[in-house]
């Protein structure tokens, strides 16, 4: 339905099995893979999913078989050991043939309220790894926890975020108000292009 209506998009399919990773690459045209499992982590940090035995190969292999675009999701709590397991994770990734991978912080993922603006306080640093950074925070609880309402009530708190990230360096953002975003996309260019 999406390659009907929308023959150029670029279609992502959000799994963490890779049997199902390679269906939709292979079968059903799928372009990137998002693994929301830091290949093979639950959201409970360092804590394995339980994969039946036909999901083998695990993800990274499968990613470095079908050479597409890999979204790797952090589900650490601090900076520090996500760029340690970023370091070693986009290191086996490459060592198994995968090109194109971008760094997802994984906002809300095995991380509490404080760990997660902690980390975004500090995401700039995640640019030394010389990879894409996607971004998604779009309405999630950390804004409206910390701000009180619920996921209805947190555009603004969002596209503060949004903004935040472009400054500190994210290129991707994943994102539910479109027309929203492309503006702070548009404010923070403009912004940038003043600087220089």
């Amino acid at each position: 339905i999406v390659r009907r209506e929308q023959p150029d998009a670029a279609v992502s399919v959000d799994t963490y099995r890779p049997t199902l990773a390679r269906k939709c690459i292979e079968e059903w045209g799928a372009d990137i893979i998002n693994d929301v499992s830091e290949g093979g982590i639950t959201g409970i940090a360092n804590v394995p999913l339980e994969q039946r035995q036909e999901e083998y190969p695990e993800m990274f292999r499968v990613v470095g078989e079908l050479k597409v675009p890999y979204i790797l999701m952090s589900v650490q709590p601090t900076l520090e050991t996500m760029m340690k397991g970023f370091a070693r994770e986009v290191q086996q990734l490459r060592d198994l043939g995968a090109k194109d991978i971008i760094l997802d912080p994984g906002f809300g993922f095995g991380k509490n309220l404080i760990q997660n603006y902690q980390i975004y306080n500090e995401m700039e640093k995640l640019n030394v790894m010389e990879l894409p950074v996607l971004v998604g925070i779009s309405r999630k609880s950390m804004i409206y926890k910390l701000l009180g309402g619920d996921a209805t009530t947190s555009l603004n708190g969002t596209s503060v975020l949004d903004s935040i990230a472009l400054m500190k360096g994210a290129s991707i953002l994943r994102v539910h108000d479109v027309k929203e975003a492309a503006e702070a996309v548009k404010i923070i260019e403009a912004m940038k292009e003043g600087r220089t």
